[in-house]
């Protein structure tokens, strides 16, 4: 079962537009007198502080992509690796250049970060992946919460769930991700008479599912793993057809890998805590 864990390289995993750059250039991550840039919301900015970190410049990194082509047999369910393959190098692509972004400011960490997918006009097997996220320093200017490979952490907590975060002295290392598309068996004519007006499983699909959603699962875990973290939290696992018909179907596991520091990068007791208000306004 191929892992798909390895990071794109070459050229194209580091290639940023040069448009980039001058707006890099003018960010308060690499100008003292330059303005930060975020997608965070005022109490989040204001919760960003409290964590001991100042936000550095809004990142972005994007990839357009051509989807090939993979035909899974009629009546057997199986993994489609060529477009598992391709799905997930496009958003590492993505992903590495918003990375690099961060590089660009010195930043110790990327808060926030969303993946998300679209379609043009130019076809329906030409996709855009862009991921986004807000580069981040920690005040002390240690370095001491950066990932183990000394790149900026990835992180798709809230602010208030990275607040907790390092409060209980652990901090993000690395949004990870495991992909599977898969082609769930058609039905033969019979199968369906048979089962008409019948309540049972359908075991066949159940198979299918399961084992797809395993190897998306599967995959993150060893994406953690070669991280060094030694866990993950928020993990989700999203399902999408995209382009390929009803029966084939992509599972996206996603999650932020954690690892723990020493009690000496733990917050003060005496940190503000947040708090959750309710109001009676109907």
């Amino acid at each position: 079962m191929p892992i798909f864990g390895s990071r794109p390289s070459g050229d194209a995993a580091t290639w940023e537009p040069q448009a980039a750059d001058s707006r890099l250039a003018q960010t308060a991550g690499a100008d003292p007198a330059g303005v930060f840039t975020s997608d965070l919301s005022v109490s989040e900015y204001v919760l960003l502080g409290e964590a001991g970190f100042e936000p550095l410049g809004f990142v972005v990194g994007s990839s357009i992509y051509h989807v090939g082509l993979q035909v899974g047999r009629w009546a057997q369910n199986q993994e489609l690796q060529v477009l598992s393959q391709a799905m997930y190098n496009a958003r590492e692509l993505a992903m590495t250049r918003m990375q690099a972004e961060a590089d660009h400011l010195s930043a110790d960490g990327i808060v926030g970060v969303q993946l998300r997918m679209q379609m043009y006009a130019w076809g329906q097997s030409v996709l855009e992946f862009v991921a986004t996220g807000t580069a981040v320093r920690h005040l002390s200017g240690q370095g001491a919460h950066r990932a183990p490979d000394g790149r900026a952490f990835t992180s798709d907590l809230s602010a208030q769930d990275f607040f907790r975060l390092i409060a209980a002295g652990a901090v993000p290392v690395a949004f990870v991700l495991g992909t599977c598309v898969y082609h769930i068996a058609h039905q033969s004519a019979m199968q369906a008479l048979r089962q008409a007006g019948q309540n049972q499983e359908m075991i066949q699909f159940t198979q299918g599912v399961y084992e797809a959603r395993e190897l998306s699962l599967t995959r993150m875990q060893a994406e953690a793993t070669q991280a060094r973290s030694s866990g993950i939290v928020g993990v989700s696992v999203a399902v999408s057809n995209h382009v390929w018909g009803e029966h084939a179907t992509e599972f996206l596991a996603t999650g932020t890998a954690i690892r723990r520091l020493g009690d000496e990068h733990r917050l003060p007791e005496t940190s503000p805590k947040p708090t959750f208000t309710l109001g009676l306004d109907a």
